[in-house]
């Protein structure tokens, strides 16, 4: 599969590459990653990295502007659905491919590779990379070390293998990383941030079945002094609370006009509950875009009665 993701991508001489609503440091690295391989490798091919950035993220690196799509490539990155794929239409494209780590939801690309047992679809690409003669230099190979290290939560999950670790390793031997310089650039935040962390932890409602969750508003965006990608990008920071097993951020985006839920979970599967709002993700790490905060709680709820079900399996398991 690598080699024929090599193949069209030698076909056009003019690539959009794309990823998901609401970006993450995975679907940004991985993108502007490729890119920047691309246009090492083929100094003459027009390249562009598409999507809405954040301010959160502008250490990381910039995004592309674009217009003409006639005769072009499109890659889209880390979305499996096609409504989640971000500034472009797929159709639009002569040719499109899908590289993704995220269970299948959905076939919208012309060529589709999906590695769901991938910690993050940097991973993927870091193969891609080796498996093919894309050219890769000391930056690119740290944007992709940011993205799975972002995507994997510093190494937590189950999804990094030995392989995982191997494979990081080579990079980091070949390209002679600094990561704390990498770590800085990837999780160096303000002190509103920091506020903002505090108050989520100060104002989170728990239920009785272990849902933790809390509700930020326009209002508190502007209080702190941060965008509203802020607080879902925090989610990760609330992994190991040992009274909570499903949290949520929901955060108002005025700008976009909807509620933004970022889902982690150490119990039970999410991703379905997720889909049903018409969101989705991992089984254990979701997303949705939604209209109001009262769908919102009505999500909260589904979560809730999935846990209270997943403690009466598990109750039932241990008598």
């Amino acid at each position: 599969m690598f080699k024929q993701i090599y193949n069209e991508i030698l076909k056009y001489d003019k690539i959009v590459i794309a990823r998901h609503i609401g970006v993450d440091p995975d679907a940004l690295t991985s993108q502007l990653a490729l890119r920047d391989a691309i246009r090492l490798s083929f100094p003459y091919k027009k390249v562009y990295a598409v999507g809405t950035g954040s301010a959160k993220f502008m250490r990381i690196g910039k995004l592309d502007k674009f217009e003409d799509v006639a005769d072009a490539l499109l890659i889209v990155l880390d979305t499996p659905d096609q409504k989640r794929v971000d500034s472009v239409l797929v159709s639009q494209f002569s040719y499109s491919i899908k590289i993704d780590h995220h269970p299948f939801v959905e076939k919208y690309c012309d060529l589709e590779f999906i590695v769901d047992t991938a910690c993050s679809t940097c991973e993927i690409v870091m193969r891609l990379l080796l498996e093919t003669d894309l050219c890769c230099n000391q930056e690119i190979a740290g944007l992709l070390f940011m993205g799975l290290v972002s995507d994997s939560n510093r190494f937590l999950f189950n999804s990094c293998t030995a392989d995982t670790f191997a494979l990081v390793s080579y990079y980091m031997r070949t390209y002679q990383l600094d990561i704390s310089q990498l770590y800085q650039k990837l999780y160096l935040r303000s002190v509103n941030e920091l506020r903002l962390e505090g108050y989520i932890s100060l104002h989170m409602v728990v239920t009785e079945n272990a849902l933790g969750y809390v509700k930020i508003t326009n209002d508190d965006i502007l209080r702190f002094g941060v965008d509203s990608a802020s607080a879902g990008n925090m989610v990760n920071h609330f992994n190991f609370i040992e009274d909570i097993l499903v949290w949520a951020t929901i955060t108002e985006d005025v700008k976009n006009k909807q509620i933004r839920v970022s889902i982690r979970s150490r119990g039970p599967e999410i991703n379905q509950i997720a889909e049903k709002y018409n969101g989705g993700g991992h089984k254990y790490a979701s997303g949705v875009r939604l209209k109001s905060f009262d769908e919102a709680m009505q999500l909260m709820n589904d979560l809730d009665l999935a846990l209270a079900s997943y403690l009466a399996l598990s109750n039932k398991e241990d008598s």
